[in-house]
C-alpha cells in the first residue's frame, strides 16, 4: 500500500529520526553518533556532524568566531572541545515547530465534549519566539547542542550546568502567551526533569520526587480542561503526569499523578487525538507491550502485545483516509511497519507494509541476502501519508496513497440560509455535520473595514475564523467500515457512497436517507447536467485474507499464497468489468438506460465525472513525451447541457503513485472522454488525469496531473488555456473563474479567463445572426408578409473594435504550514521594547500605524498595505475543498472539522468579485487597498475583460490608464492621458505653424514646447494608434487634437522617425488638413528630411512642392527622375547640376591602398591606351534621360543601323569591351555585374502607389518618385563600395550615346 517517496542509503544503522513539520528536513542519528540533516525532497545534505565525539569543524568555527568578535582566548576547555558521548534524541525547534506542537495538544483537548469553550475557540498563533532561527537540538549524554541552521552558530549546554546528570531525553515547553522565553526540558539518569531556558541558557526550575530510575521518554499535552501537563516515563515502568504551566515562577515541581505502565521501563509515549472524545496516551514498554490510557480518568483502556516475542521501540499516532480502521503505527525490529486497528474493535496488529520491497534493489546488489531491520520510525506530523523510517541499511521515506480524501461530501446549502451541512461516514454510521461561522464578528460576513488590536487588517491576520459546527447522528447504518468515497449528485437529492475495496456502492436519497439503489461496482461517477451515475460493474472476487503476525511461519506463507489467488480473482473480474450508465428518476427510482459504454476491450481502472464521462484504461502502450500535453490537440467537445457540479467522484484501482515517474518521461494516453447523451467517444485519447473537476457552468474544467494541472475552456469549443504548475493536486472545485486547488502542504487559487479568441467572435455574430432570423420568421409567422415591409431611416452605425485578448491564468497561495517569516535575530530592529510587560511604546506604535492607515486609505477607511494577505494556517491532513460560501473557504479534515479560509483580504476580495461577474463591487473593495497595487488590479481586471470598470479604480498609473481607455474605447480619456503623460495639454493652434527658425529661437516663455516635444516623440506611437483607433470610430476631435501634436513633433529635426513621419503625412491627408500638411513640408525641407517631405508633398498632390523638397536637400537623383516622369521644364538644369554633381564626387574620390594581387586583376580589367598623349583626354560623365540632347561638345557620328536581334547582345557587348563609353543607367539583367558604374534608389511600394494616386500622369513605364525611408541622400555610383577611378575612354570619335533612364535600372 505504500511507495517509496526516497531512499538515503547509509553505512551504519540509523537509530534516531525526527522530521520538520513544515520544511523537507530529516534529522537523523546514526550508531557511530553521526548527527545529520537532510532535505528529502531534493536528496540534499544540508549539515552534518560528528556529535558524540568532538567535531573539529565546529571547534575551529567557534574559536574564529571568538576571535572575530574580539574576545580573548577563554582560559577553560571550550564547550565544543567536550565528547558528547551517545546521543540520545534529535529534534528540530522553531516557531513552526512551537505552533503545530501547540496545534496538535490544543486540537486533541478540543474533540473532547467536555472541553472547555477557550480550548474549543479557534487557536490564535503564538507570538515569535526563535525569531527566525531554526534550531538543531541534539541531546547527548554528555551536552545538548543546539545549532541554528540558519547562520550555522552553535551553543553547547554541558551536563555540568544541569547538575552534572547526564541527559537521556528531551521536550520542549512553551505556552501559547507572548513574551514567554522558550523552555526545553531534559530528563536526567537520577529520575529529575530539568529546564532550561533558550534566551538565557540557564537552569530555571526542576521536577523532582517523582522516578527512581533513569527518565526515557517527555510529552506534553493538554487537558481538556485546558490545563498544559508534562509527562513522563522511566525505566522503572512509572508513568508520572507534572503540571506544565510555568506561570508561577516555582523552581521545585512534584508530581500530580504516578501510574504503573510497563514492567521493565516505558521506551516511548505518544498522544492520540481521538474523533469526538478525549484525547488519549499511547506508550509502549519493555515488556513488549502496548497501553492505551484515558487522558481525563488516567485509567488503561486497552493493553496488546502488537508483535509476540518482540518488543516496540517507536510508536506513532495515526489517522489516514485510505485506512479510516487504523489508528496507531508501530515498529519492532524487523522489516515490517505494523498497524493497528481501533482499540474498540479487534485490536488487531496487521503488516502495513514490508520495507525490502520498497528499497531500491541496487541497495541490496552487495549482498543479496542481506535483510532490511527498523530501528526507528516516526511519521509526518503534518502529512500522515507519509512515513519515514531508519534501517541498517539508510533512511526511507515511504509515501501512502496522498490522493485519498476523508469520507465526507458536502451538501448544497438552500438559498439564504447561512447554516451548511455535509454528510460523512465513520465507523459503520453515517453522520450530519452541520457547520457556520460563528456569530461573533468575522471580518468575511460584510464589508468592514476596521483594524484589530494588532493594528492589522483584520483580512489580512492569521487568526482563523471562528466556526460553530456540530455532528448529528443520521439513523441509516452503513455496510461496511473500510476505505469508502462519498459524492453528491448535481441537485444535491443523492448521495453516492462507494467502498472500492469490497467492492460496494449504495445510492442513499437525501433527507429520508432511504436506499435508492446499490449493487457491486468499485467506481462511479455522476453527470454535473442530469442525477445520471456511471459505474463499473464487477462480480464479488474473494476477500483477501489477513496475513497472521510472524511473517515467516506456514501458516503465513499459506495465508500470502492465498491473497496472491484472491488478488488474481480480483484481477480477472476487473477485466470482465462493463461501464454502465443509470439515471435516477423524479421518483426516486434508479433506472439502467445503457448497458455498455465503450468499446474497448482494455480494463477499466478510473471514471471521472463532470460534463462529459471520462473513462481510464490500462493499457502498456507508451507514447512520446509530447503526449502529456495531448489535451491541448482536441478541437471540439460537445457538452450535454447545464447543470452544477458536484466534487468529482473519482476513485480508481491502481496507485498512480506504484511507479515513481518523472514528468519528462513517456505519459500514456489511455483516458477517453464519452458524451452522457449520445454514449459516443468525444476527441481523442489524452492522458489519464488524477482528477478532473468541471464549471458549474460547465465552460471551463480543469484536469489534475502529478506536477500540473491542465486548464481548459469548454466553449464555444474545446480550448486549452494553459497548465499551473502545482503539483501533487489531490482535488479542487470550481467557484465561477476560480479554482480552489488543495495540495498536500498548500491551498491555492488559481483565477482563470478564457480572453477572447477568434472563435469567439465568430461564434458571437452566429449567434446575432441566428436571432435575427429567429426574430424575423416570429414576425412573418404573426403578421404575414407585411412584417417584411421595411422602411429606412437615418441610422448610425456603431463600429465596434472587439479585441483579441489571451487567456490569463494567475495562482494565489491562500494557506500553507508554513509559519509567516519573522526578523531574523542577526537584523537590527529599528524598536526594541521592555519584556517586562510595559506595552506603551509598542501601543503607541500601533496608534500611529492605524492613523496612517487610514490617512492612505482616505475617507477614514482602512486599507490593507499589502498586495496578498499572508498566508493563513493550512489545516492538517487530506482535505475535501467544500467552496465558496458566505465570503469564506470552506474545507473538511479527516477528522471531520470544518475549517474556513478567509478571502476578505482586498487584494483577494477584490480578485473573487471581478472573477465571479461582480466587476462594480471588485471597484468598491479596492478603496480597501493600497493605491500602489491598484495597477496590479488593474492589469487582473484588464485580463478578466473588464477594461470600463478597472478605468474607476482611483490608483492606476497614466500608462495604464491610456492602455485601459484604448481597450474600453473610452478615447476622450485616453487622449487626455496621453496629454498629461506628454506634457502637451497647453499646446495651442499657432503653435503648429512653428517653422525651424523659431523653435530655435525661442524665447523662455516657450521652452516648455520643448518639453511637449520631447513628451510626443516618446509616445509618438500611441499618438498614432489613437489616430487610427479615432478614425475607427468616427471620433474626428480628438484625432484631430492627436494629430495637431504630431505635426508640432514632426516640424524638428530628427524628432521622428521617418516611418512616423510618412504615417504623419497620410494621417493629415486623410483628415484634410492641407495647411497643416504644406506647413509640415516646409518645416521638413528647412530640417533637411528631403525624402519625408517629398512624400508629404506626394500626398498633397504638389509636384513643384515635391521637386523643391528633392532639390534643396541635395537629392538630385530623385529630382531628375521626378522632373523626368512628369515633364518639368526644370529637367535640363537638374540634369546637369547632378552630372557635375557625379563629376566633383569622382574626382575628389580618394585613393585606396591595394596590393599587387588586387592591382594586377584591376589592370586585367582596364582598357589598353593607344598613345600616351590620350591617356590625359577624360570624358565627363553623362547620364541622360531618354529623349534629351548630349550636354558634351563631341562631334557624334551616325552609325549603321543594328538589327533588332542582334542589338541585345551588341549593347551587351559594348558595355563589356568598351567601358570607355558614357555610363549606362539601363542594362540586361546579365550585365548588372559588369557595369561599372549605376545609379541605385531603392523603391517602396507602398509609397510608389500613393505618388501614382496622386500623379495619373505617371505611367508604369515612367513613374513618379520613388522612395525608401533606408536610402541615403547621395546615390550610389559603384556596386563595389571601394571607389575606383574611371577608366580613360579610347580616342576614338563616338557619338555621346544617349542612354533612356527608367526605374528599373535603379534597382
Amino acid at each position: 500500500m505504500l511507495r517509496l517517496r526516497t531512499f538515503r542509503p547509509t553505512n551504519d544503522k540509523i537509530v534516531k529520526i525526527q522530521l520538520h513539520p513544515t520544511h523537507p528536513w530529516l534529522v537523523t542519528a546514526d550508531a557511530s553518533d553521526h548527527v545529520s540533516v537532510w532535505n528529502w525532497e531534493h536528496r540534499q545534505v544540508i549539515y552534518e556532524l560528528k556529535a558524540g565525539g568532538v567535531d573539529e569543524r565546529r571547534l575551529v568555527g567557534a574559536k574564529l568566531e571568538k576571535l572575530a568578535e574580539g574576545e580573548s582566548e577563554p582560559k577553560g576547555k571550550p564547550t565544543e572541545a567536550m565528547r558528547g558521548g551517545s546521543v540520545k534524541q534529535v529534534d528540530f525547534y522553531d516557531d513552526d515547530v512551537r505552533f503545530w506542537q501547540l496545534w496538535h495538544n490544543r486540537s486533541a483537548a478540543a474533540e473532547a465534549p467536555s472541553a472547555v469553550n477557550h480550548v474549543t475557540s479557534a487557536f490564535s498563533s503564538p507570538a515569535p519566539a526563535t525569531k527566525g532561527r531554526h534550531f538543531l537540538v541534539i541531546c547527548c549524554e554528555n551536552k545538548a547542542i543546539f545549532l541554528d541552521l540558519v547562520t550555522m552558530r552553535g551553543r553547547d549546554v554541558p551536563k555540568q550546568e544541569l547538575d552534572n546528570k547526564s541527559l537521556l531525553c528531551m521536550e520542549f515547553l512553551s505556552r501559547s502567551a507572548g513574551g514567554d522565553a522558550p523552555l526545553v526540558a531534559f530528563g536526567g539518569s537520577d529520575g529529575v526533569i530539568r529546564v532550561l531556558s533558550m534566551i538565557t541558557w540557564k537552569l530555571v526550575r526542576r521536577y523532582t520526587g517523582g522516578h527512581k530510575g533513569s527518565i526515557s521518554c517527555l510529552m506534553t499535552f493538554m487537558a481538556s480542561s485546558g490545563e498544559a501537563l508534562l509527562i513522563s516515563g522511566a525505566s522503572d515502568g512509572l508513568l508520572i503526569l507534572w503540571s506544565a504551566d510555568h506561570g508561577h515562577d516555582s523552581r521545585e515541581l512534584v508530581p500530580k499523578l504516578t501510574i504503573k505502565a510497563h514492567d521493565g521501563g516505558v521506551v516511548a509515549v505518544e498522544l492520540s487525538r481521538v474523533i469526538g472524545g478525549a484525547p488519549q496516551l499511547i506508550t509502549i514498554g519493555a515488556d513488549k507491550t502496548l497501553a492505551i490510557w484515558d487522558t481525563i480518568s488516567f485509567k488503561e483502556l486497552r493493553r496488546i502485545k502488537p508483535v509476540p516475542k518482540l518488543a516496540c521501540h517507536s510508536v506513532a499516532s495515526w489517522c489516514h483516509p485510505r485506512a479510516p480502521n487504523l489508528d496507531i503505527l508501530t515498529c519492532v525490529k524487523d522489516s515490517h511497519i505494523w498497524a493497528i486497528e481501533h482499540p474498540t474493535y479487534s485490536a488487531l496488529t496487521r503488516p502495513l507494509c514490508e520495507l525490502s520491497s520498497l528499497v531500491p534493489p541496487q541497495a541490496l546488489a552487495p549482498n543479496k541476502k542481506l535483510r532490511v531491520w527498523v530501528y526507528c520510525m516516526v511519521a509526518h506530523p503534518l502529512q500522515p501519508h507519509l512515513v519515514a523510517t531508519g534501517t541498517n541499511i539508510g533512511v526511507i521515506v515511504s509515501e501512502f496513497d496522498a490522493r485519498s480524501l476523508p469520507a465526507v461530501a458536502a451538501l448544497p446549502t438552500p438559498v439564504g440560509s447561512r447554516e451548511h451541512s455535509a454528510v460523512y461516514v465513520v465507523e459503520r454510521e453515517l453522520k450530519l455535520l452541520d457547520f457556520q461561522l460563528s456569530s461573533t464578528a468575522n471580518p468575511s460576513l460584510g464589508s468592514n473595514g476596521s483594524l484589530s488590536e494588532t493594528g492589522r487588517f483584520r483580512g489580512d491576520s492569521l487568526e482563523p475564523l471562528h466556526v460553530k459546527q456540530l455532528k448529528k447522528h443520521i439513523s441509516t447504518p452503513v455496510p461496511h467500515d473500510s476505505y469508502s468515497v462519498l459524492s453528491i449528485s448535481s441537485s444535491g437529492k443523492y448521495l453516492a457512497i462507494v467502498w472500492p475495496d469490497i467492492p460496494y456502492f449504495s445510492i442513499y436519497k437525501v433527507g429520508d436517507w432511504s436506499i435508492v439503489d446499490s449493487g457491486s461496482a468499485r467506481l462511479l461517477a455522476w453527470d454535473t447536467c442530469r442525477d445520471r451515475f456511471a459505474l463499473l460493474e464487477s462480480s464479488l472476487p474473494p476477500r483477501i485474507p489477513v496475513i497472521p503476525k510472524g511473517g515467516s511461519s506456514r501458516k503465513a506463507k499459506e495465508a500470502a499464497a492465498a491473497a496472491a489467488q484472491a488478488a488474481a480473482a480480483a484481477a480477472s473480474a476487473a477485466s470482465t468489468a462493463n461501464v454502465q450508465l443509470r439515471i435516477l428518476l423524479d421518483d426516486g427510482t434508479s433506472n439502467v438506460y445503457m448497458r455498455s459504454i465503450g468499446g474497448r476491450s482494455d480494463p477499466v481502472i478510473g471514471l471521472h465525472g463532470g460534463a462529459l464521462l471520462g473513462v481510464a484504461y490500462r493499457t502498456s502502450r507508451r507514447i512520446s513525451p509530447v503526449a502529456a500535453t495531448a489535451i491541448s490537440t482536441v478541437q471540439s467537445m460537445p457538452l450535454s447541457g447545464f447543470g452544477s457540479s458536484g466534487l468529482s467522484s473519482f476513485t480508481t484501482i491502481e496507485d498512480g503513485f506504484s511507479s515513481h515517474r518523472s514528468p519528462a518521461e513517456e505519459t500514456p494516453q489511455n483516458f477517453q472522454l464519452y458524451s452522457w447523451e449520445t454514449f459516443e467517444p468525444v476527441g481523442g485519447l489524452l492522458p489519464q488525469p488524477e482528477w478532473t473537476a468541471w464549471d458549474q457552468t460547465v465552460e471551463y474544467c480543469a484536469f489534475g496531473y502529478q506536477q500540473y494541472i491542465v486548464i481548459s475552456s469548454l466553449r464555444p469549443q474545446y480550448r486549452y488555456l494553459g497548465d499551473v504548475a502545482i503539483p501533487y493536486a489531490t482535488g479542487a472545485v470550481w467557484h465561477r473563474r476560480q479554482l480552489f486547488v488543495a495540495t498536500p502542504t498548500t491551498i491555492e487559487c488559481v483565477f482563470v479567463d478564457a480572453g477572447v479568441a477568434p472563435i469567439d467572435i465568430v461564434t458571437r455574430k452566429k449567434k446575432e445572426e441566428m436571432k435575427l432570423k429567429e426574430a424575423h420568421a416570429r414576425a412573418v409567422a404573426e403578421h404575414g408578409e407585411l412584417a417584411l415591409i421595411t422602411v429606412d431611416g437615418p441610422h448610425t452605425v456603431t463600429n465596434e473594435r472587439t479585441a483579441l485578448r489571451p487567456p490569463m491564468l494567475q495562482v494565489v497561495r491562500l494557506a500553507s504550514f508554513l509559519h509567516p517569516p519573522s526578523v531574523p535575530p542577526f537584523l537590527t530592529l529599528p524598536k526594541q521594547y521592555k519584556v517586562d510587560g510595559d506595552d506603551s511604546a509598542l501601543q503607541k506604535e500601533m496608534e500611529e500605524r492605524k492613523t496612517n492607515e487610514v490617512a492612505v486609505g482616505g475617507g477614514g477607511v482602512s486599507v490593507a498595505m499589502t498586495r496578498f494577505p499572508a498566508e493563513q494556517r493550512r489545516p492538517v491532513g487530506p482535505l475535501i475543498v467544500v467552496g465558496v460560501r458566505d465570503g469564506v473557504l470552506w474545507l473538511i479534515d479527516r477528522y471531520m472539522c470544518a475549517h474556513a479560509l478567509s478571502l476578505s483580504h482586498p487584494g483577494i476580495r477584490c480578485r473573487c468579485l471581478a472573477a465571479y461577474g461582480d466587476a462594480v463591487s471588485a471597484v468598491k473593495w479596492a478603496s480597501r487597498l493600497a493605491r500602489e497595487h491598484h495597477d496590479d488590479l488593474a492589469q487582473f481586471m484588464l485580463g478578466m475583460g473588464y477594461a470600463t470598470e478597472a478605468l474607476h479604480l482611483p490608483g492606476i498609473s497614466k500608462r495604464l490608464e491610456f492602455d485601459l481607455a484604448m481597450q474600453s474605447n473610452d478615447l476622450k480619456r485616453a487622449l487626455q492621458c496621453l496629454l498629461t503623460m506628454s506634457n502637451s495639454r497647453d499646446i495651442r493652434q499657432d503653435t503648429t505653424g512653428l517653422n525651424l527658425n523659431d523653435i530655435l529661437s525661442l524665447t523662455s516663455k516657450k521652452e516648455n514646447i520643448l518639453d511637449a516635444v520631447q513628451g510626443i516623440v516618446k509616445f509618438a506611437k500611441e499618438f498614432l494608434d489613437l489616430v487610427d483607433a479615432a478614425d475607427a470610430t468616427a471620433q474626428a476631435d480628438i484625432a484631430r487634437e492627436a494629430l495637431k501634436r504630431l505635426a508640432l513633433a514632426g516640424s524638428m529635426k530628427g524628432a521622428l522617425q521617418g516611418h512616423e513621419l510618412r504615417g504623419l503625412a497620410l494621417r493629415l491627408a486623410n483628415h484634410g488638413e492641407l495647411t497643416q500638411l504644406n506647413v509640415l513640408v516646409n518645416n521638413l525641407i528647412s530640417v533637411g528630411l528631403g525624402r519625408e517631405a517629398a512624400f508629404a508633398a506626394a500626398v498633397l498632390g504638389d509636384n513643384a512642392l515635391m521637386e523643391k523638397a528633392w532639390q534643396d536637400t541635395g537629392m538630385l537623383a530623385e529630382a531628375v527622375l521626378h522632373a523626368h516622369a512628369h515633364g518639368r521644364p526644370t529637367l535640363k538644369t537638374l540634369v546637369q547640376a547632378w552630372n557635375k554633381m557625379l563629376q566633383k564626387e569622382i574626382e575628389h574620390a580618394p585613393s585606396t591602398k591595394t596590393d599587387a594581387a588586387a592591382a594586377f586583376l584591376a589592370s586585367l580589367e582596364e582598357p589598353k591606351l593607344t598613345s600616351l598623349a590620350e591617356a590625359g583626354k577624360k570624358l565627363p560623365i553623362e547620364i541622360l534621360p531618354p529623349g534629351i540632347a548630349s550636354l558634351s561638345a563631341l562631334v557624334s557620328v551616325q552609325k549603321k543601323p543594328v538589327p533588332a536581334i542582334l542589338q541585345g547582345s551588341q549593347q551587351q557587348q559594348q558595355q563589356q569591351q568598351q567601358p570607355g563609353k558614357p555610363l549606362l543607367l539601363e542594362a540586361p539583367a546579365t550585365a548588372t555585374a559588369t557595369a561599372t558604374a549605376t545609379t541605385t534608389a531603392p523603391s517602396d511600394s507602398s509609397e510608389a502607389t500613393a505618388a501614382e494616386a496622386n500623379n495619373p500622369s505617371s505611367s508604369t513605364t515612367n513613374p513618379g518618385p520613388i522612395l525608401h525611408e533606408d536610402a541615403t541622400k547621395e546615390p550610389v555610383i559603384q556596386e563595389n563600395p571601394a571607389p575606383v577611378p574611371v577608366p580613360v575612354p579610347v580616342p576614338v570619335p563616338v557619338p555621346v550615346t544617349t542612354l533612356p533612364l527608367t526605374t528599373d535600372s535603379l534597382t
